[in-house]
This record gives structure tokens, C-alpha cells and sequence, in this order.
């Protein structure tokens, strides 16, 4: 049984409450992806027995030229659907032992303590959410977020949201395969035009991606591809301390140390969403008893899953 010792419980739960709302900036802020899905307003919180991601999929179907008096089209139009999304839940602790309360009993060896155990705990939840945010939904047994290898899929005729791909192509992300289109691997001579392709076909108009992301392969190839004077970064991605190059002017090109080998993502982030549960944001659930150790344990907890509502304006690069 866990050493009484209120006032040290005290300092642990009113610490861990303060620092949840840090504690979500601090991971949302360490991932480019993250981080750029957040400065679109794109981090919403979802609440419900499942995360509905509304969808427009198809044009107004009455909008006509006419002529006078002619007969207007008012005949009714669907063009919404929805995809379902399951939650996927992450969590973490502190654990605080019956003999560490005893040699960090003043109030600041407290703290300490803490804030060592949280750093170690955040560090951890960046990683596994950075990494997730690339998951294909089946790993840990189907616990895993439906990250980028579902959403904008290699195999880009999946199942997502309930909804086939299959059947419905307009729900089809782009793929570009170098091994099928042009029998060779991705290198700094074909590299632009690959990507050249995939930008021609997840672009409408001004609606085109805002962000791309590359395993260090393809990155380097990028890199190398480039003449010197057109190595540069911005301020989107470089000035918060990511690695990028730019591509068509002013669209970041950032190295992602997650990003699946072989990969590069052309992702536009209107389109995609982070959606954590409502009151589940890396919550701490309150200090609790080890019924069968010397221990006290504060889990922090996070549940939503990644989303989408278009996928015909994300596009891959793979090989």
C-alpha cells in the first residue's frame, strides 16, 4: 500500500491539472504536421459515440447558364456525406514510489521531482504521437491512430471512414510510384518531375497542398535536385526549428524523421484533422494508489484519432 502522505498527492495533482494545457502545446508544437494541422484550426475537439467527419464530395448539380424565362433547376442535391472514425486511445504516467516521497519530502524537491518525471513523459507522447501521425490504424492490434499510411495510402483504394475507395474513386488519394511509372527508384534527376506529376494532380485551382513531408531518401534526393541557390528555407518551417526546403515558391519541404521510408507526402491541411476527444487532450486522471506496490500513479491520458474529409487533394511518392 502507497505511503500516506497527503500533501505530497496534493502538489502531484494540482502540478499535472496545471500543466495539461502545456502539455498540449508542447506535443503540438513539436511535430511539423502537428503543428501546421493546429494552425489551420484543424485540432477540433470531437465528442459522440464515434468522430463524424462531414464531407462535400460532389458539385451543386443545378447550377445552369439559362435564358430568360427558362425553367430554373431547384431539384434537390445531395452533395454531403460523412466518414465515421473510432476513437484510439494513448496513455502515460508518473509514478512516484513510497521512497522517493520520503527522501523529496519539502515542497520543492516535490516539484523537481515532477517536473524530471514530465519531461521524460512528454518526450514520450511526442515520439509515439509523431509516429502515429504516419500509422496505418493496425498496429498495436488495431489500437493505433489511423495516421497518413491510411488516410493518404499507398494502396489508395482502402477502406476509410466506412467509406470504400474502391467504389467510390472520388474518395481516391494520388499515388506515384517510381517502381510502376517509370521502373526505376526515386533519384535527384527524376525526383522533380514525380513531383511535379503528383502537384498537377491533387491541385484545383488555389486549392493545393500547404505542406510536404519526406523520409531522409527522398529528402536528400530532393535536396540534391536542386541548384545551390535554390536551397533555401522559410520562416513556416525553419523558424520553429524543422529542417525544410521550399517547393513551388512557398510550400515547406520538411524532413520528418517519422516519415515511412520511401515516402513523400504532399498533404493539404484544409482537408485534414486532428480530432481529440473533448475533456481526453492529455488529461491527467488523478492520483491514484498501486493496490499492490509502494506507489503512487497519475496516468495523463489522450483519445481521438486523425481525420480526413478529402482525400483526392492529398498525394504520395513512394517507391
Amino acid at each position: 500500500m502507497a505511503l500516506p502522505n497527503s500533501s505530497f498527492s496534493d502538489i502531484i495533482t494540482t502540478t499535472l491539472q496545471g500543466y495539461s494545457g502545456t502539455l498540449a502545446d508542447n506535443i503540438t508544437n513539436h511535430n511539423a504536421l502537428f503543428r501546421q494541422i493546429n494552425k489551420k484550426g484543424n485540432k477540433t475537439p470531437a465528442t459522440g459515440r464515434s468522430i463524424v467527419q462531414e464531407i462535400e464530395y460532389a458539385q451543386n448539380s443545378t447550377v445552369m447558364y439559362y435564358s430568360g424565362a427558362q425553367t430554373l433547376d431547384i431539384s434537390p442535391t445531395d452533395t454531403y456525406t460523412a466518414a465515421e472514425f473510432v476513437y484510439k486511445q494513448l496513455a502515460g504516467s508518473v509514478v512516484i514510489t513510497g521512497l522517493e516521497q520520503i527522501q523529496n519530502s519539502g515542497k520543492e524537491a516535490v516539484h523537481n521531482l515532477l517536473k524530471s518525471r514530465m519531461r521524460t513523459l512528454e518526450k514520450s507522447l511526442q515520439n509515439t504521437l509523431a509516429t502515429s501521425l504516419y500509422a496505418d490504424g493496425t498496429g498495436s492490434g488495431g489500437l493505433d491512430l489511423g495516421g497518413l499510411q491510411a488516410l493518404v495510402a499507398d494502396t489508395n483504394t482502402n477502406t476509410i471512414g466506412g467509406i470504400s475507395a474502391s467504389s467510390q474513386t472520388w474518395w481516391q488519394n494520388y499515388v506515384y510510384d517510381f517502381s510502376s511509372v517509370v521502373s526505376a527508384s526515386a533519384t535527384s534527376t527524376n525526383i522533380q518531375h514525380g513531383m511535379n506529376t503528383t502537384w498537377i494532380n491533387v491541385i484545383r485551382g488555389s486549392d493545393k497542398p500547404d505542406i510536404v513531408t519526406a523520409d531522409s531518401f527522398m529528402y536528400i534526393a530532393y535536396l540534391e535536385s536542386l541548384t545551390p541557390n535554390q536551397r533555401f528555407m522559410d520562416d513556416k518551417g525553419a523558424g520553429v526549428g524543422f529542417t525544410n526546403l521550399v517547393y513551388h515558391g512557398d510550400v515547406p519541404v520538411i524532413y520528418d524523421d517519422q516519415c515511412p521510408s520511401h515516402h513523400m507526402y504532399f498533404l493539404n491541411t484544409d482537408y485534414l484533422f486532428v480530432r481529440p476527444a473533448k475533456g481526453r487532450e492529455f488529461v491527467p486522471l488523478g492520483e491514484k494508489s498501486s493496490v499492490n506496490q509502494d506507489a503512487l500513479v497519475m496516468p495523463v491520458v489522450w483519445a481521438g484519432n486523425m481525420t480526413v474529409s478529402n482525400r483526392k487533394r492529398q498525394g504520395v511518392m513512394i517507391e
